[in-house]
């Protein structure tokens, strides 16, 4: 089901927009992920964080939506005795500037399509998680001629769908509680965060502090991601996928819908009010995720699609063997 906990929890506070600045990270901490940062300037004043985990092979992109390059930390060395592999951290968030405009799919297209040129990254295969798969999108409607392959990481959506595509989504507050919620987040440190059991899927250290402040203390503060760059990137943003312009090779993986009974196990069922809800909560969503992998094999036939069970909205993180296995399988299929 696609109802998944962002768990840097973004929404809770914000600061306000700064023309440029690095989070405050603690200098005495060093980022174990084996990368180089190199910045980029793009749109004339704007600078990029990009990371460059080198490796053999061709070159492979990573992106996300609000989240930095950082979260790919512990999958991109996987990669790196297939691909070059980097990372973009968008405008707006993290280490990347954060200037009041320029969070239109466009913009972010012509942002991404500067940095490649920086990089001299030639035909590279690029993955996006989330959001990030509108940029996919318009980039290869766009410029196919400038990449090898798209994988798309529950990213090939439409946001801009109604949620009644089939049956609509029943009032939130009449489903039925988690029989074992997230935990609380263990805010004293950083390390604890990271390491915290329980959480169905947790980011790499480096992530998390390019997320939120650290407190005097050493305890994990406020988000440092101004909710208005969060809203303009993720719902300001939206527009409807041309995949028919796409002239390139597509990897589609999406979360796996387990079967309805092993859903509401997992639920503190009271009625067959909630259990009606719930019924009908599992049935919008499997609309949803059918509609958006119609509309893509619709304009790309040969699309590839995959539903990996067990995986969330991270999957790169929760399902890190899939993804990576899936990835390789894709690329050697892809034209030398």
């Amino acid at each position: 089901m696609r109802a998944t906990l962002c768990l840097v929890g973004l929404a809770l506070l914000g600061v306000p927009i700064l023309a440029r600045g690095l989070p405050q990270i603690d200098a005495a901490w060093r980022d174990p992920s084996p990368h180089q940062v190199r910045w980029v300037t793009v749109d004339s004043s704007v600078r990029l964080e990009a990371l460059d985990w080198g490796g053999s092979g061709p070159p492979l992109v990573l992106l996300g939506c609000y989240l930095t390059a950082h979260s790919y930390d512990v999958l991109a060395p996987k990669l790196t005795n297939q691909f070059h592999v980097y990372g973009i951290t968008r405008r707006g968030i993290g280490a990347s500037d954060k200037p009041a405009t320029g969070y239109a799919v466009q913009r972010s297209v012509n942002d991404l399509l500067e940095v490649l040129d920086f990089l001299n990254a030639q035909k590279p295969l690029l993955v996006g998680n989330s959001c990030a798969g509108q940029v996919l999108t318009m980039f290869a409607s766009q410029h196919s001629d400038r990449l090898s392959g798209l994988v798309y990481l529950d990213g090939a959506g439409d946001p801009t769908l109604t949620a009644d595509v089939g049956s609509p989504f029943p009032d939130f507050a009449t489903l039925p509680r988690l029989l074992r919620p997230t935990p609380p987040p263990n805010r004293s440190s950083f390390k604890a965060l990271t390491e915290q059991p329980g959480l169905t899927v947790t980011f790499p250290e480096a992530e998390w502090r390019h997320q939120f402040a650290e407190n005097p203390d050493g305890s994990v503060g406020t988000a440092l991601m101004d909710l208005e760059i969060r809203k303009a990137i993720t719902v300001d943003a939206r527009v409807k996928p041309n995949y028919g312009g796409i002239r390139v090779p597509v990897l589609a993986m999406y979360q796996a819908q387990p079967p309805f009974e092993d859903v509401a196990a997992g639920y503190a069922i009271r009625s067959d009010e909630e259990r009606a809800a719930l019924r009908q909560y599992y049935a919008a969503t499997r609309a949803l995720y059918t509609r958006w992998q119609q509309d893509l094999l619709a304009a790309i036939p040969t699309a590839r699609i995959i539903e990996l069970p067990g995986a969330n909205l991270y999957m790169f993180l929760s399902n890190e063997a899939d993804v990576l296995r899936e990835i390789r399988a894709f690329a050697a299929t892809l034209p030398k």
